[in-house]
């Protein structure tokens, strides 16, 4: 690893005063560490923000205000999460083993990394996220957990996040400060697909750092689930998830409906095609088969990924009959 200073803050505005273009923030560091020590990333100071006044949840009016610092198990832990966002507690009890959950923070997970293995090995020198213009070694390698979805001719690394799924289905809002001022970005809007900068992962600018996320609660009477399809059932990322909330009217109509996808695409994948299929539609099989068409039209498989474009619909497909109650 390489050497680097280390301080600790206990105010925001010291926060940002240190940050420059040679430091990283610290938090949980249940990935960055890793990366360190891998010789992946390698920041010459590293600032301790774990001490800043970012660690509440809050229930406001209908939505719920959880500090960048609160960690994944107090955020699965919190009631109002139980009782009104049941399908985000299922998606961070499915992330990670008690002991990560209990390290990692909430704005450390949106900003998570991603797993592609030539990203993650700095002695593979074709990989643009590392190193724009120098290719990407996965394309021609081993790619069968890579991404579907949102791809380019530069990179196909797969997001990892579980609850960034969920999350972008709710439409949360990440609050994020810098020496410009605080500022709401849509998680929608948040992350890059990677297009020719795979570099550039996020919204976030030099120094900025994020304060807070607001989730809107699910309306009265939502059903939700999120379903995550992997190799192994623990300590393991995902190869297709979705998350999936509907409200259904007294004739099985569907009046209100969020999709994500995980697992198959390179940011959190909000399935807008899903949902328009499904919104105003009867629930059956019929219904759930086309939307899921609907969510994976646009993917771009390659040879050794190409059986996630099935395994996402079918995922979708049965997140819906758990919800729904319909029978195959």
């Amino acid at each position: 690893m390489q050497p680097f200073d280390y301080v600790r803050v206990r105010e925001i505005s010291a926060a940002l005063a240190e940050a420059d273009s040679s430091a990283d923030y610290l938090a949980g560091g249940t990935t960055q560490l890793d990366l360190m020590k891998d010789g992946v990333l390698r920041p010459r100071r590293l600032i301790d923000i774990t001490r800043l006044p970012l660690h509440g949840i809050e229930e406001r009016q209908d939505t719920l205000f959880v500090g960048a610092l609160a960690t994944m198990e107090e955020l699965a832990a919190d009631p109002v999460v139980g009782r009104r966002l049941p399908f985000v507690r299922e998606a961070l009890l499915r992330s990670a083993s008690a002991q990560l959950r209990n390290m990692a923070t909430i704005g450390g997970n949106l900003l998570q990394r991603t797993r592609c293995r030539y990203f993650r090995d700095p002695k593979v020198h074709a990989c643009n996220k590392r190193g724009r213009g120098t290719g990407c070694a996965a394309i021609t390698g081993t790619h069968r957990s890579h991404a579907v979805l949102g791809t380019s001719e530069h990179c196909i690394a797969t997001h990892a996040s579980d609850v960034a799924v969920a999350l972008i289905a709710l439409d949360a809002v990440v609050h994020i400060t810098g020496a410009q001022g605080d500022r709401d970005v849509p998680l929608t809007g948040f992350y890059r697909t990677p297009g020719d900068t795979p570099d550039i992962e996020n919204d976030l600018r030099p120094g900025e750092l994020i304060t807070a996320v607001e989730v809107p609660l699910l309306p009265p009477g939502a059903r939700s689930d999120y379903l995550k399809v992997r190799d192994r059932m623990s300590f393991e990322f995902a190869l297709a998830s979705a998350a999936a909330a509907v409200v259904l009217g007294d004739d099985d109509v569907i009046r209100w409906v969020r999709v994500g996808l995980g697992g198959v695409a390179t940011v959190p994948w909000r399935a807008v095609e899903a949902e328009a299929v499904l919104t105003g539609s009867r629930a059956g099989i019929e219904v759930f088969t086309n939307a899921a068409r609907a969510a994976l039209a646009g993917a771009e498989p390659h040879p050794q990924n190409a059986f996630k474009v099935e395994l996402a619909q079918r995922t979708l497909v049965r997140s819906l009959q758990t919800i729904t109650g319909v029978s195959a």
